[in-house]
Formats: C-alpha cells, structure tokens, sequence
C-alpha cells in the first residue's frame, strides 16, 4: 500500500474522542493568570466561555469524548483526506515522500470548523444565544458563521480591517451563513473608538479585534465569546486532524519522519502534530527521532524572535495573562496576506512545547511561501491557502535536502485550506507587489518592553 496517493477512510472512522496533550507533556501547563497575578478562576473565565469549554480549556484528561451531535456535523467533510503528493515528488527530483492532510474540504475551506462546531454546540447547550468572534483572513469567522448557523445561534465578527478590505469573498461567505460582519476596529465597542480617536487609519489586528469580541460578550449575558486557535480546548478539537492521519498512515504501513503545520496561534500545527507526540510520550519506536516542526512568517516570527513571558491574549488586556512567546499584546504586524498568521502571540501549550525542546520553529519569507504555493498548485492541482504555502516551503526545503542526502524520509503537512478567495494575493505576487518583511529588531524591543510584569 506504500505507493497508494489518496488514503480515505470511512464515515464510521471518524475519531470518538479528541486527544489532549496536556496528559503526556513533560511539565503541567503555567496557568492562565487573573489581573490580581494569581491563577484566574473558572468563574472569572465563566463570563465569557460555557463550562463545557472550560472544562476542556483546564483538563489534563487525555482522551474527551467528541459528542455524537458534533461526528454528525463533522459528516459533512470529515474523513478528509491524505494525500501523497507524488507529482510535487517528481518535479523535485527528490527520493523523500511528501504527504498532505487536506483540510480545505471543510465548508469553510479550512480546518477551522473542526473547532467551531463542538464551540457553537457547547454554547447552545448552555443556552446562549449569540457568539461573537474575531477574525483575520476570515477562514475562522466563515467557520463560526457556518456553526452558528448548525446550530441556530445569532454570530457577530470583528474582521482584522486590512483583511476586511483584501477579502471580501470571505466576508460574503458569513453573511451568507448569517452573521454579522465588521470592520475592526470598529465604531461597535468602547475598545474601537478608542483606537479609531488616536488613529484613525489603523488597519488593524488579531489583539485588537479580540478585544472588541470580548468586550461585547462580557457585556451580554446571552452571548458568548468563540476563539479559532491558541487556548487549549481549540487544540483539543484540532486533534482530529493527526488522530485521522494516524490512522491513515497505518492502513499504508508508513509513518512520517518530520511533520510541519504553520503556526499563527497554534491551532493548526497542534492539531496535526500533537496525535503523533503521543506516540513520543508513549515510548512507540517508529516516532523516537520524529520531528515536529511549527511554520511562521518572518513578518510575525513568534516562536523565533519572542520571548517566553506571560502576556495579555488581546491587545487591551481583557484576557487573562498566559504563559506563551509573545511579540508583546501591542505589537502591530504588517498587512501580509497570510492573515491568519498575522498574530502576537502563539498558544501557550505549543510555547512550552517548544520551549521544553519537544518541537521545533521555523520562519519563512513571505515570497518564498508563495513561490512554494504556486509549485505546488502548478504540480498537485489545489491552489493553497497563503497559511497553508508556510508549511509547504518548509515541507519542500525539507524534500530539497532529501535529494542532497539521498535519505527517502517521510514528510506530512497540514494543508489547512484552499486559497479560492485568497486570489488577490496572488495576484499582487504576480505583479510583483508582495515584498518580504522582517520584522525590525527595535520594534519588537519596544513592544516586548511593554509586557506586563507579573511577580
């Protein structure tokens, strides 16, 4: 079965439970912290997450159980496939395997309703009524509007203002799911008026729309706040990803040497990586020198260039502090197109990981991700998301210095969407209006010299 190209499995193999790393990780997680610097409280997180969520943000359990109204709704995409990218293969020349897990099946385009789904049926149960989110290049606002709409919940987005104007298409796409969509920052919230007196033409971020989310929920009792990536029980819902490939990979008798996922806030890499640590943790022989490695942009480079500090979620400081490499909660990143990558922060589960030296980080160039886009819809046919082209330069450097040393290794990535409505981006890369953008020494300085100081 090695030489197989697309490994399928069936609707009635679709994972039962989620696996949570916190179970097999080295050290228990640093807790979130409340504004008085002591661990927060479930209460003081109750404001604006059910307690289902809650209990999965703080649990050490490793396996929970997928609630069978969720598989349903999971029918609709899930299994999504593996696919072994053989023509990318032969166009580099090269003797390692190169494998996908395809994520931009999904209604939304991306891996984000593997999260949405169990967020909006959590938030139903517990009888709100609206959710608000916030949004970057709109493939988790689509996700939630999608949810919502499962589920008979009123949804409001606060989407990146850059990403708002680059990307229409994703913000058509929520409407037509029924929610409401907003440019942020907003004239909606006491945060967005803020920001708008001082600048006017600010376009924006990830921290700032945040804060706008949060603002609203906490001040409803029928709404509640969703988040697409970084906290923990985001992660958890993302394990799908990796407990499918796991699966797959068996039915072929194979096992990957080196995994990548780009890494925004962390859903997307943790969701694929995390299954296969599991083995590590568990002693299994074929994952002893695995390799899991996070892809970042060098215009946002988290993991690479910050620093390992406890920090604010948001850029106003509603959230409780986490432990995490932060860029510092006001730090404006550049308008690149890879929008979901445009973050400060990163997942406080996958910053430990990485600082304990359990997986490793990467930033890469914005053109070199697009030129490695474009290799790989010209040679396998799916146009990538800009996310998805981070994980796939890593995945062909890797294949590149595979035919160098003639090793046949095993490499999978996250292909964690389509890039349908991410054309524009292609098209300034065509004409050549894309440029690289390393981030500035001195202005990460001055933004982590803002952290706030805990203890």
């Amino acid at each position: 079965m090695t030489d197989a190209t697309r490994i399928l499995l069936d609707e009635n193999e679709i994972p039962t439970h989620w696996y949570n790393v916190v179970a097999d990780m080295p050290n228990p997680p640093a807790p979130p912290l409340g504004p008085d610097g002591k661990p927060a409280t479930p209460e003081q997180m109750g404001a604006i997450f059910p307690g289902a969520i809650l209990e999965q943000e703080m649990s050490a359990a490793r396996w929970i159980a997928i609630p069978e109204e969720v598989r349903q709704i999971y029918k609709i995409w899930r299994p999504s496939p593996l696919v072994r990218a053989v023509r990318l293969e032969r166009a580099l020349n090269t003797p390692a395997r190169i494998f996908f897990k395809f994520e931009g099946v999904s209604p939304a385009g991306s891996h984000k309703p593997n999260s949405a789904v169990p967020q909006a049926f959590y938030n139903k149960q517990a009888g709100i009524k609206r959710l608000t989110t916030e949004t970057g290049a709109g493939q988790w606002g689509s996700s939630i509007s999608f949810a919502g709409q499962m589920f008979g919940l009123e949804v409001r987005v606060y989407m990146v203002k850059v990403s708002y104007h680059q990307k229409p298409y994703r913000r058509l796409m929520m409407q037509t799911w029924g929610a409401e969509v907003f440019a942020s920052p907003s004239e909606m919230t006491q945060t967005g008026r803020d920001v708008l007196a001082r600048d006017p033409d600010n376009q924006g971020s990830l921290g700032l729309a945040i804060s706008e989310a949060v603002e609203e929920a906490a001040a409803r009792a029928d709404t509640n706040y969703t988040l697409g990536s970084v906290l923990n029980h985001v992660l958890l819902h993302q394990s799908i990803i990796g407990l499918e490939a796991k699966k797959q990979f068996d039915k072929i008798g194979l096992y990957p040497d080196v995994i990548f996922g780009p890494c925004g806030g962390g859903s997307s890499f943790g969701g694929i990586a995390f299954p296969f640590l599991a083995d590590k943790a568990a002693g299994d022989k074929r994952a002893e020198k695995l390799r899991c490695v996070a892809v970042e942009p060098t215009s946002c480079p988290t993991l690479t260039r910050g620093q390992y500090a406890y920090d604010f979620g948001d850029a106003s400081g509603f959230t409780p502090l986490m432990k995490m490499y932060t860029l510092g909660h006001d730090f404006m990143p550049p308008g690149i197109h890879a929008g979901g990558l445009r973050y400060h922060g990163d997942s406080p589960l996958v910053s430990q990981l990485f600082h304990e030296g359990q997986i490793e980080a990467v930033a890469v160039p914005q053109l070199a991700t697009f030129e490695a886009g474009v290799q790989f819809a010209r040679t396998e046919g799916i146009i990538p998301a800009p996310e998805s082209c981070h994980a796939i330069r890593a995945a062909i450097d890797e294949a590149l210095a595979c035919k160098e040393t003639g090793e046949p290794k095993t490499i999978l990535f996250n292909l964690t969407g389509h890039g349908h409505f991410d054309m524009g981006a292609y098209d300034r890369f065509f004409s050549g209006q894309l440029e690289n953008f390393d981030y500035p020494a001195e202005a990460v300085a001055a933004s982590l010299a803002r952290l706030p100081k805990v203890g």
